[in-house]
């Protein structure tokens, strides 16, 4: 059977005619598929019964459900959501808190069941790549995280990152449907300025993203700005090397005018000296950027140890003398295994 989220508005419309229902029809169910967030016919109330009853016998809507739920000490919360052919993947809710008011509320999303890029240092590296998600399951992810939200805090989503499983840029058609159905009008209505889509490097794809003009953010997982270094981490590296990753990104700024932001772990005795630092505030140049210094979070199938916070602080000051916009984030939810890079669907 046919999953009807698959479908445009024309070629429902065009469905619709064809079983002798009117065209305007498929706008409605539209509406109830993605502004309304339905997923069964029978809560699409403004159809008549027969007509409901006609969608059921041709169509399905394929359900992403909350297999599990894990609350770390900090407020974040996993998410294992099981798909409609058993796959699993997981999607966190991360509350930020100022002044001990809700400041932002952002769901990190998955794009893939498993990785095929075996980053050393991500627990997700390590999983086979399974399939890619199509743009209802990760539609499905922000809206079961929107819930949470909504539920725990009385405070609706306000920001969304492609850091969960999978890379984005490898399901590139799917990410990109997906993030129309949730900044669209007829959809959730998001601006695409509060999402960001983090990339492990794809040359190709990110001079993809500039000929489509797309409004939302792009974050590069550097973690080296050396080739060699990198290589031994991001074995993409080796494909997309930092030369071809700058022409790429400076192509990207070229055509949308969007700063990028590059996401650097700082691991110890690997890449946190001041020739490191130097080296990352060199390729900083190549296009407007800022730069997030990421806390590791550690996993059983790697050794790499965090930077001691000396380092981190001389690391960080040296870039800041450089000029560049520098951020230390933080890690959230590692208790539960739900910070960055320890995403693997465990239980």
């Amino acid at each position: 059977m046919q999953d009807i989220r698959k479908l445009t508005t024309i070629q429902l419309k065009d469905w619709l005619t064809q079983h002798g229902e009117q065209g305007f029809r498929a706008k409605q169910i539209q509406e109830w598929l993605w502004k309304k967030s339905v997923l069964s016919f029978d809560q699409m109330t403004n159809l008549s019964l027969p007509m409901r009853e006609l969608l059921k016998t041709h169509f399905e809507i394929r359900p992403l459900t909350v297999d599990q739920e894990q609350r770390s000490s900090d407020g974040t919360i996993k998410s294992s959501f099981r798909l409609f052919d058993g796959n699993l993947v997981e999607g966190v809710l991360i509350p930020a808190l100022r002044n001990d008011d809700v400041d932002r509320m952002t769901a990190c999303v998955s794009s893939q069941v498993g990785c095929s890029l075996t980053c050393k240092f991500c627990a997700t590296g390590y999983m086979d790549r399974k399939r890619n998600l199509d743009a209802a399951e990760i539609y499905d992810q922000v809206v079961a995280i929107d819930r949470q939200a909504k539920e725990n805090y009385d405070v609706p989503l306000s920001n969304i990152v492609y850091m969960g499983m999978g890379e984005p840029l490898l399901n590139y058609k799917n990410v990109l449907e997906s993030v129309d159905r949730i900044t669209s009008p007829d959809g959730l209505g998001m601006s695409p300025k509060r999402i960001t889509v983090s990339t492990a490097g794809i040359a190709k794809m990110i001079r993809q993203l500039g000929d489509d003009a797309v409004k939302f953010n792009l974050a590069l997982s550097l973690h080296a700005a050396n080739d060699q270094k990198r290589d031994q981490i991001m074995p993409i590296n080796e494909s997309n090397t930092l030369q071809a990753l700058g022409d790429a990104l400076s192509y990207f700024y070229k055509k949308t005018g969007t700063r990028i932001t590059f996401e650097y772990i700082l691991f110890y005795n690997f890449n946190d000296t001041i020739q490191d630092a130097t080296e990352l505030w060199k390729f900083t140049k190549r296009v407007p950027a800022k730069v997030n210094i990421i806390e590791y979070n550690p996993i059983a199938e790697a050794n790499f140890k965090n930077t001691d916070p000396k380092t981190l602080d001389k690391f960080a000051g040296f870039l800041d003398t450089k000029g560049v916009t520098v951020n230390v984030r933080r890690s959230r939810g590692k208790d539960i295994d739900a910070a960055c890079g320890q995403l693997a669907g465990k239980k």
